[in-house]
Parts: structure tokens; C-alpha cells; sequence
């Protein structure tokens, strides 16, 4: 045998030349897996590429049959090349007929060859091909030989990415980089949206492959993971950052992984090998990602995340790049693609570029989830996988109704969903025809339709919906959103702001409602809670921290003066709890007027239903509260003992269960005994179906999100509710199944009432 020449900087300063010359595509992976070959003294040198359906083609070859390039392939797993390309993993073998995986092509001529090394060809994780070198003699090739080839894969990767191959003969099959897929998640709002994928943590990249000089690299690597260091100590010795909790966990773990040895090490040989520091980090991300990514332990998987946002923000640091200037040419139909994101980094998007967001994790209840749905942006969640499969500028679907992700879509697929979206668009339009429309039942019963919000940017929907008030402005998000507790003047202007954007209308004024799914990063609570939702949150917490209520209490009083003011008090589990709360508003008036501040003209205080125990103190409640509102979320979440964030038993109940309504009915019943008025505001009211139960239970105040005010406006003008509450009513005394839907359903159908 010949004296190797194996070398990465050999190969590297090759292809260099041969990508920097004009030439066909095909010449040009000719030139390549020949120049491997001699550089690696192997007979053989084989490029496969992954196609979107699932197989290995043979792009180029040097030792094989050249009569087998684009026409021999195998099956994802289907022999050695294919079991390269399912775990992403090398293979070292000095006899490859003995391996239990070989397949034999008798197209190739392959089988006169023993020793055999084939790497992934990796981009993100992702494989996109193999790449191969074979000899007839039994020899075991070097860790040097085998860094080699990963190099020249790293370099080949980016070539498949940039789609610089000969282009394929056969119909309807294209690369793997380009491949559709339909992916299956959770919905979090509903909506349909169809544009182009914008990476949240857009994948830099990385153009300078090959360095001019390692030891520069090498330095620029250096001063990059120290800078990176500093600003992760930074971060974790700010003072809002709790000695415990899960954020600091994440930093701590940002630090490990900068500081460890091993990582670095495989960054400088890469850089030694031939690379940029920037090339060597994607190298070794993308090595890494392609070992961990069928772990299947949630924990290692996390830390698998933590890794990728490190590297990443390395890649940052080495490319000087930022995310204002990544973020400065959205496109117009911007689908935003993350792992998970903050409200607040939700809202640094432009609003009107966006047409949705798919997140690999995120529950109805995450924050993010929250703001989408108050910005009426259709939302998917829970869909593995997504940001792996993804690049900036892909066309993409989203169907936040059904809670599926149409990646790279087939021209029928995108045809059906353009009609579909021109469909809701023109329903869209009717019911913006209605927004002036009195909300009157065909027998002249009026319904007042109010919005839920909680940001200034919901506020315009309240004259586009045509409803006639907030009757739930949840408080807590302005809180969500910050990195510190808002300030007493910062809590002032946003509710002055409130009512400046609102005018003449009313707005209840939700008090504080954080605590068990909505954690605020930089409030310290009194240790882990083994059930939150059911813990120190809402109410509970405000009275317990009086501080805090009293700060918000006299926001709200300074903000209204010379206005009406209402508050509601959220999570409410016995009456003493108001009264509580009345000595804290009476105190904050007193001391607001000692010192000659405006009033509100009246203050009303109401208080949330949404703990089962007040069904058995209705009376009591509404004779020392000026309202009530319903919270029909939690409170069949506690009366069901149902965990609505589980998937896994959230579809086994129903709010229309005949128990639940009965309940309900109790808590209008008790309203109308003690002239109280009683308003529900949870996710029912903005259902067409489940706003005809309560219509029929007898509520004639709803709140729900701007988008489905039409929907349920164009419902209730078809309806006769005197009619509907008698039969629903008597339906509801007798009935012995587990819910109404069925009955609603054909009650609707039967007097052409539009759902």
C-alpha cells in the first residue's frame, strides 16, 4: 500500500479549488470523491444523498461501477450505508461482509472490497446523506481517517443544504432537505396560517469554512468562549436572578458546558483539522445532536437544548451577528418556529408580519400561549421535532384548529388550505358586518358581549369586534412580560392607557392572578409545590404579600379616577377573603385622598366563581360583592379533578357534562335571587356550541376572545331563548347521560341556528 496522505487541511485546501471553479454539479462530486479516495489511499469513495422518500441514491463514486451513480440505492436501515443513515452514526469495519447489516448490489461491484468506513453527512442534526471509503485489504482505519471524513461530510452537507447537486430525474421525489411532512402537535389557538418559517433561534449560516491559519482560529475560539463565560456569570450574578429555580438551573448549566474541556478540545481539533472556529463549532454541534437525538430520558434530552442554545450563542459571538440584525428582514408572512419562547419575546416581533407560531413545547396554559391568543395569532404546540426539520424561508401551514404543522406542504395540500383560509376570510367578513349589529335574540332578549384582554395591543379588537366592553382584563401579564416586578407608576399608565384606548366602555380590572402555571422568573415563591394550580397563587398569595396588593389596589384607584372602577378578585375559596381585601381598598382610598387624588366616581369589587367550595356559599357571596364572574376554565377543572395541561384525559370529560351545568344554573340562580349581576368569562363563552348551553342556562353576559365575538353574535341573532331555556332547562332535570352535546347539537340543527 501506498503512504497515506490522509489529512483534513490536504482534502479541504482540494475542495476549496474545486468549489471555487466553474463546473457542472455532477463534475464537480466526481472531482471530489476522487480527490478523497487519493488523499485517504482507499479504492473507493461513495457519496449517497438522503431523498424525501426515505432513500440513499448514489450520487458519485469513485472505485465503484460508474454505471450505478443516480441509479443504485437502498432503504433508509437497508444495509451498512442505510444503517449509517438511520442512527447517525460511523462505521469502522475491516470486514464489511461479516457485519450483519451488509447488502450486497451486485450493480456496484463492491464485493470485492473487505475494510469499509462510512460517516453521516450531518447538517443540524439532521442526516442527509453518507459518505464512504472502502479498500479490498482488511485494515482498520485511524481516528485520524475517520476525523477526516467527518470534516469533508461537514463540507458536503452544506453543499446538499445549498441544493448544489444534479438535479433528480425522478417525479415527485426531491432531497430529504426539501422533504414535506406533516407534523402532529397540540392546538393552542385556533386560526389558520400559511407563510414562511422564521427560526426563532435562527441556524446561522456559516459560509468561511476553511481557515488560512489555525493558531488565528484557534485565538478568535478563545476569546469568543470567554466572552460567552462572562456574560453567562453575568447573568447568573444579577440580582433578579433567584438563588434557586429552574432559569438559574438552565444558566448553571449554560456555565458547565462552557467550561468543559472535552467540548473545547473537539473545537480545536476541528479548527486544527482545517476549519473556521465558527465551521468547528457547527461541526461538533451537529456531531453532538446527531449522538443525543434518540435519547429518550426527558432530562438528557433537556440538557441536549441547553447545549444547542450555548452553541448557538457562540455562533453568535464568532459571527457578530445579533438578533436585532437577524430579525430586521421578517417576511411579510412570518410563521415564528421555536423550541419555547417568553411572552415578551413574542412581542418583540413585528405583530403584522406575523401569521403564526409553532413551538416544540408550550401548553394552553404557558405564557406565550396566552399573549398568542390575546394577539388572536393561531398557535401550535407539542410538535416534536419541528425546529430540527426547519429552515428559514420554508413554506409552511399551520392549522391552529386542528393542531397540525404542514412543513414544505405538496402544491394540493397548499391549494386546499388557501381555500380553506379564503373561506374563514369571507365568514370573517360577515362577521364584521355584524359588529354594529345589536346582540338580540330573535325574541328580543339582549346578550352583552364582552372581550377578554390583558395587553394594549388587545385593545383595538374591542371597536373591531363591536363588543361592549372588557369584562376580563387580566392583570398578570403586564407582570409575565417584565424582567422585574412593574412599579406602582409603570402598573398606573398601563391602566390609564387602558381606558384612553376604551373611552365610554367598561372594563373589570382582574387583580393579581400568578402563581401555579404562571410563574413569574424573578419572584422568589416559598419552595417547590407538588400540585400549583391548587396552591399559594391568585388571592391567596396577594393577601398573604399585602405589599403587592396594595401597590396594584393603588394603581387601579389613581388610574380611574373620575371613572367607574371595577375589580375582580381571581381564585376566591370563602367570603372572608372579600372582606379582606374591602380593608385594604379602604385603606389605599383613605390614604389616596389625605393626599388629594381623584376618586373613581364608584367602585364596584366582584369576585371570581372558580373554586367549587363558594357553590356552597353562593347567597353569602352575592350579597357582599357587587358582581360575580364565572371562570368556567378552572372551575371544571376542580369540580372534574381534571388536569386540562394532560392530554391524556382532558378529551374524557366535557364542560357540557349535565353536573357541570347544574352548577352553573345554581350560580345564575343565586344571581338572580340577590340581584347580582353574573358574567362568565372562560373559554366556554367563545364557543358557538357551548354559548348556546349558556344562553340556555341563563347567562346574558359573556366574555370571551375578540375573534369569536362574530361567531357567536351571528349564533344568537337565529336564537329564540325563551324556547331554548325551557327545553334545556327541562332536558337538564331529566337527563341521565353524561352530557348535553348531542342534545344541543340537534336542537341547534332543528331551529337552523348557525354553530
Amino acid at each position: 500500500m501506498r503512504e497515506t496522505h490522509v489529512g483534513p487541511k490536504v482534502i479541504l485546501k482540494r475542495l476549496r479549488e474545486f468549489m471555487a471553479r466553474a463546473m457542472d454539479s455532477q463534475e464537480r462530486l466526481d472531482l471530489i470523491v476522487r480527490e478523497i479516495a487519493r488523499n485517504m489511499d482507499a479504492e473507493v469513495c461513495s457519496f449517497y444523498v438522503l431523498r424525501s422518500d426515505n432513500m440513499l441514491e448514489l450520487y458519485a463514486t469513485e472505485g465503484l461501477n460508474p454505471g450505478a451513480v443516480h441509479l443504485s440505492e437502498l432503504r433508509l436501515g437497508q444495509g451498512l450505508v442505510g444503517t449509517i443513515a438511520a442512527t447517525a452514526r460511523p462505521l469502522n469495519l475491516t470486514d464489511a461482509r461479516k457485519h450483519p447489516a451488509f447488502a450486497y448490489l451486485p450493480e456496484t461491484g463492491e464485493e470485492i472490497y473487505s475494510s469499509f468506513l462510512g460517516v453521516p453527512i450531518l447538517r443540524a442534526g439532521r442526516t442527509l446523506g453518507v459518505l464512504v471509503v472502502q479498500n479490498r485489504n482488511k485494515r482498520g482505519y485511524s481516528d485520524e481517517e475517520v476525523e477526516a471524513l467527518e470534516t469533508v461530510a461537514m463540507v458536503l452537507a452544506e453543499m446538499v443544504a445549498a441544493g448544489d447537486l444534479p438535479r433528480l430525474t425522478r417525479p415527485n421525489v426531491d432531497v430529504d432537505m426539501r422533504r414535506p411532512f406533516t407534523l402532529v402537535g397540540q392546538s393552542l389557538n385556533e386560526g389558520i396560517g400559511l407563510g414562511h418559517i422564521v427560526l426563532h433561534e435562527p441556524r446561522l449560516v456559516v459560509t468561511n469554512l476553511f481557515n488560512e491559519n489555525s493558531n488565528a482560529e484557534i485565538e478568535k475560539l478563545t476569546k469568543a468562549i470567554n466572552s460567552l463565560r462572562l456574560s453567562i456569570d453575568d447573568m447568573l450574578s444579577r440580582s433578579d436572578v433567584a438563588s434557586e429555580g429552574e432559569h438559574r438551573e438552565i444558566l448553571e448549566t449554560y456555565r458547565m458546558f462552557a467550561n468543559d474541556r472535552g467540548w473545547i478540545r473537539r473545537l480545536e481539533e476541528a479548527i486544527k483539522n482545517g476549519l473556521t472556529a465558527e465551521a468547528a463549532v457547527e461541526k461538533v454541534q451537529s456531531d453532538t445532536r446527531a449522538r443525543m437525538v434518540h435519547l429518550t430520558d426527558p432530562y438528557l434530552r433537556e440538557r441536549l437544548s441547553d447545549f444547542d442554545d450555548l452553541a448557538n450563542r457562540l455562533l453568535y459571538q464568532l459571527m457578530g451577528r445579533t438578533r436585532e440584525t437577524i430579525n430586521a428582514d421578517l417576511p411579510t408572512d412570518s410563521i415564528i418556529v421555536a423550541r419555547s419562547m417568553g411572552a415578551a419575546e413574542l412581542l418583540d416581533y413585528p405583530r403584522e408580519r406575523i401569521r403564526g407560531l409553532v413551538l416544540e413545547d408550550g401548553a394552553s396554559t404557558s405564557h406565550v400561549a396566552i399573549v398568542a391568543r390575546a394577539m388572536s395569532i393561531p398557535v401550535v404546540g407539542q410538535v416534536k421535532g419541528v425546529v430540527s426539520l426547519s429552515e428559514n424561508g420554508d413554506p409552511v401551514i399551520i392549522d391552529g384548529d386542528d393542531g397540525k404543522v404542514y412543513l414544505r406542504p405538496v402544491p394540493d395540500v397548499e391549494s386546499a388550505f388557501v381555500e380553506k383560509a379564503r373561506f374563514r376570510a369571507r365568514k370573517q367578513k360577515l362577521y364584521r358586518d355584524l359588529r354594529d349589529v345589536p346582540a338580540n335574540t330573535k325574541d328580543g332578549r339582549h346578550i352583552t358581549l364582552l372581550i377578554n384582554a390583558g395587553l394594549l395591543v388587545d385593545l383595538p379588537q374591542l371597536d373591531e369586534s363591536g363588543a361592549e366592553g372588557i369584562g376580563l382584563f387580566r392583570t398578570e401579564l403586564q407582570f409575565m412580560i417584565a424582567s422585574t416586578f412593574p412599579r406602582a407608576h409603570e402598573q398606573e399608565k398601563l391602566y390609564r392607557n387602558v381606558y384612553k384606548e376604551i373611552g365610554d366602555k367598561p372594563v373589570t380590572f382582574r387583580t393579581l392572578d400568578i402563581g401555579g402555571d404562571k410563574v413569574l422568573p424573578y419572584f422568589r415563591s416559598k419552595g417547590k409545590e407538588e400540585n400549583p394550580a391548587l396552591g399559594w397563587r391568585a388571592i391567596r398569595l396577594t393577601l398573604d404579600k399585602p405589599a403587592l396588593m396594595r401597590t396594584q389596589l393603588r394603581a387601579l384607584l389613581k388610574a380611574s379616577g373620575g371613572r367607574e372602577l371595577r375589580v375582580m378578585l381571581p381564585m376566591v375559596t370563602e367570603v372572608g377573603e372579600i372582606y379582606h381585601t374591602r380593608k385594604l381598598i379602604d385603606r389605599e382610598v383613605a390614604y389616596l385622598t389625605r393626599f388629594g387624588h381623584a376618586m373613581p366616581t364608584r367602585l364596584k369589587l366582584g369576585a371570581m366563581v372558580e373554586v367549587p367550595a363558594l357553590l356552597f356559599q353562593l347567597d353569602e357571596l352575592m350579597r357582599v360583592v357587587d358582581f360575580v364572574s364565572v371562570g368556567s376554565n378552572d372551575l371544571f377543572q376542580f369540580m372534574m379533578a381534571i388536569d386540562r395541561g394532560n392530554s391524556e384525559i382532558a378529551h374524557r370529560f366535557d364542560q357540557l357534562s349535565a353536573p357541570f351545568l347544574r352548577a352553573l344554573r345554581k350560580i345564575i340562580e343565586a344571581g338572580e335571587r340577590n340581584n347580582t349581576p353574573v358574567t362568565l368569562c372562560g373559554e366556554m363563552a367563545g364557543k358557538p356550541l357551548l354559548a348556546l348551553a349558556l344562553l340556555g342556562l341563563g347567562f346574558t353576559r359573556i366574555s370571551m376572545t375578540p375573534s369569536a365575538i362574530g361567531p357567536i353574535k351571528a349564533m344568537l341573532l337565529r336564537l329564540d331563548i325563551g324556547d331554548l331555556q325551557k327545553a334545556l332547562l327541562a332536558e337538564l332535570e331529566k337527563t341521565t347521560t353524561a352530557t348535553l352535546r348531542s342534545w344541543l347539537t340537534i336542537y341547534a340543527e332543528a331551529n337552523n341556528i348557525a354553530l
